[in-house]
């Protein structure tokens, strides 16, 4: 069982860095463009893709007029984020897929119990963790279909 996002699973926070479009915009992390979403603010958007770090997006985020309908679309919009970083990235992919069968945790110091589970605690929904591994299986259909077909 994968428990934290640490060393060799640093790969699967939303806070690594790799390239990310939404709706016209280039992000430089998941965690950016996640932020972003809670506003449909365009020149809001914007700012957060500039910050430096997935730390100043995610304090941004929190300061933000957040846009009406964001507690039903927050669970699909870190979907569409989470299968592009690793649809888009083959170096990411392949490492989603070294990770088998593993259940995957976010395990947190922070208290996180919405996309993780609280360390201190046991406690917590983990919606990040159910979506990596649903990514990864995903993944592991299509490549499963490609092989197929090569054959």
């Amino acid at each position: 069982m994968i428990t934290e996002f640490q060393n060799e699973y640093r790969f699967l926070s939303n806070f690594y860095p790799c390239r990310i479009d939404l709706e016209g915009i280039t992000y430089p992390s998941v965690e950016h463009a996640y932020q972003a979403s809670k506003t449909l603010d365009p020149k809001e958007r914007l700012k957060i893709a500039n910050l430096s770090t997935p730390r100043e997006a995610k304090r941004a985020g929190q300061k933000l007029k957040i846009r009406p309908d964001w507690e039903e679309v927050k669970i699909p919009v870190m979907e569409v984020l989470v299968r592009q970083k690793f649809n888009r990235h083959p170096s990411l992919k392949r490492l989603l897929l070294t990770t088998g069968d593993q259940e995957i945790q976010k395990g947190n110091t922070w208290n996180d119990t919405f996309g993780g589970i609280s360390l201190s605690t046991g406690e917590g929904r983990n919606e990040l963790g159910k979506i990596l591994m649903c990514v990864r299986k995903e993944l592991r259909s299509t490549r499963s279909v490609l092989n197929a077909r090569s054959s």
